[in-house]
């Protein structure tokens, strides 16, 4: 299964377009969404093209394929126009015998883990800036953000096939890549 990961949208049109286009481009089974998809909160400077009800109409074209988390810009009254679950704090997911823990990252972090027995792999956005951390016991990935980079980061997200999470800008051009291997699974 291939899924597209991305997080930190922030309500704007043309970036939430850009991501669209790598969705026809990459065609994954599913896409897993990190949190604050459509405001941009009173930290972040308006993105471009701030057009959240566009965005709505982009994202819930693939409603079917979406697994969502709430960011800390995420209200209820964004559940009212979305039209996939974005209320939940976490989502657990098995993927090729790997535990993965996605949250936002406001809640749960890297220095924060979630109250879970089992973490093979904890992705959170928030940050905007694109990391990985192999810890040993388990490890932290975030994919960046689609509309508002931080940290002299590109505009990006991930893809997650087989074991292999490949970091790419909205242009497709992977720069950063980790596969996961058996010594990494508890």
């Amino acid at each position: 299964m291939k899924w597209l990961i991305a997080s930190d949208i922030h309500g704007s049109a043309r970036h939430c377009g850009s991501l669209m286009e790598r969705i026809q481009a990459e065609a994954p089974d599913r896409i897993l969404l990190l949190g604050d998809l459509l405001y941009h909160g009173p930290r972040n400077a308006l993105p471009e093209d701030y057009e959240t009800m566009k965005v709505c109409e982009m994202l819930n074209r693939h409603r079917d394929k979406i697994i969502a988390v709430r960011g800390n810009c995420d209200a209820e009254v964004d559940q009212m126009v979305l039209e996939f679950l974005i209320m939940q704090d976490s989502a657990v997911i098995e993927e090729e015998g790997c535990l993965l823990f996605a949250t936002h990252g406001h809640l749960y972090d890297e220095h924060r883990l979630p109250p879970v027995e089992q973490l093979d792999v904890l992705l959170n956005g928030h940050t905007h800036v694109p990391a990985l951390h192999d810890y040993g016991h388990f490890v932290y990935m975030n994919p960046g953000s689609v509309s508002i980079p931080k940290g002299g980061s590109r505009h990006s997200y991930m893809t997650l096939e087989k074991g292999l999470y490949l970091w790419k800008d909205l242009k497709g051009e992977e720069y950063r890549r980790f596969e996961m291997t058996p010594r990494h699974l508890t």
